[in-house]
């Protein structure tokens, strides 16, 4: 009896599409302000708590600089944090205190920095009972980056907990670990403020994450 000829679906293997960058126009659909464009009735921006949110107000600013030096102009960062008990919000709602998530971008004037209006997360928990140091989680899209980088913004004014951190107490290396800390500073502002640049590639390039 003549046997079927087929090849097992298991063995087969299927190409990776390519990558994509965002390319030079990711604030058309993503950064209305800074495009110059109107924005929508809802729109996902940069200001994650208002003046009614629970915990310590703050603005965390920086900018995004190439494997040359130079200030990355148009790059869109994205937020995900906890709010200041170290709890996530997992349903958006613009007419609440605080949203875990919000958006923002860097402007081709200028100092070119980005900015986030925010509070000071709480520590979190880990399932294996350890805690995180209070933390944001930031990912950066821009052109010429296939995929979204992924990295953290840590506090400098949170010392122990940072020592503490399991994941900052991965990276072996202490200088490497600084390119994470946010520096606070003086703001004109009225609301602590803290800064951290993000180094794409090359000397003190950031420390970024396969998550």
């Amino acid at each position: 009896m003549q046997q079927p000829n087929f090849t097992p679906t298991a063995n087969l293997m299927l190409r990776e599409t390519a990558s994509q960058t965002a390319g030079p126009y990711v604030h058309i659909g993503l950064a209305l302000a800074v495009a110059g464009l109107p924005e929508r009735d809802e729109e996902i921006w940069n200001e994650l708590a208002k003046d009614s949110a629970s915990g310590q107000r703050i603005e965390v600013v920086g900018r995004v600089i190439d494997g040359n030096g130079d200030l990355v102009r148009d790059a869109l960062l994205e937020a995900w944090q906890a709010d200041s008990s170290g709890h996530y919000q997992t349903a958006f709602d613009l007419k609440a205190p605080f949203n875990s998530f919000g958006r923002t971008a860097t402007t081709a004037e200028g100092d070119s920095e980005w900015r986030f209006v925010t509070v000071k997360p709480g520590a979190i928990s880990r399932p294996d009972g350890r805690t995180m140091a209070p933390h944001i989680n930031l990912a950066i899209f821009a052109r010429g980056v296939n995929i979204h980088l992924q990295t953290r913004l840590y506090f400098d004014d949170e010392g122990e907990a940072n020592a503490d951190c399991p994941v900052l107490g991965a990276i072996e290396s202490p200088s490497r670990r600084q390119t994470l800390i946010a520096r606070r500073e003086d703001s004109e502002g009225g609301l602590p403020r803290y800064r951290l640049d993000i180094v794409l590639q090359g000397e003190g390039e950031t420390v970024f994450f396969d998550f």
